[in-house]
């Protein structure tokens, strides 16, 4: 009597499945952690998560979609390229303050951003993801519809204003600014941001 042999298993990528996509956002984590935002790539993290490149971009589209995913981050930051850089160049530091605050002022989105904040703080290997993934597709993207020296750096500027706003308003809790009205802010934020964007 012959021995049944043991059912061969299959080789090659795997399809799209129930549970392929969870896998992909897992290889994704560790390839982003391992390489940095700028130096992991899409075919690599399909590697790495035994899936042909192609269904990422199915899923996802592209690599910066992907990492927004995978961190879980809350907003599109070419949704917020969109809102300075559309209009007037004068109502640019309004219109993003008013961006920034409706999404802080918004309780799902605050507590998901208020997590990553705090994680970035805390710990290098995530702060040093954000940093990567902003370089590239917030601080680049917005400098370059600048008409103004140092453009990177501005853009910078304005970051700092609006985590120091989060941490003081959202974290902190500091009075009165904690209380006051989103849009009481709106303006006062926005003079500032406008100087750091446009002033010679």
């Amino acid at each position: 009597m012959s021995q049944s042999s043991s059912p061969r298993k299959k080789t090659g990528r795997r399809p799209g499945g129930a549970d392929t996509r969870r896998e992909v956002l897992e290889a994704a984590r560790g390839e982003f952690a391992a390489r940095g935002y700028q130096k992991a790539s899409m075919r690599a993290i399909a590697r790495a998560a035994g899936v042909d490149p192609a269904l990422l971009h199915h899923y996802f589209g592209s690599k910066d979609r992907l990492f927004l995913a995978a961190l879980e981050f809350p907003v599109d930051p070419r949704v917020m390229v969109e809102q300075v850089l559309a209009g007037d160049r004068e109502g640019m530091g309004e219109r993003l303050a008013a961006f920034v605050l409706r999404l802080w002022e918004e309780p799902a989105v605050r507590e998901r951003l208020l997590a990553l904040l705090r994680t970035a703080a805390t710990t290098e290997e995530v702060a040093a993801l954000m940093r990567g993934f902003m370089v590239t597709e917030l601080v680049g993207r917005v400098a370059a519809g600048l008409d103004v020296e140092r453009p990177e750096l501005r853009v910078e500027l304005v970051m700092s204003q609006i985590v120091g706003l989060a941490m003081a308003r959202y974290v902190i809790g500091v009075e009165p600014l904690a209380s006051t009205p989103a849009e009481e802010l709106v303006p006062l934020l926005g003079r500032t941001v406008q100087l750091y964007l446009t002033a010679p």
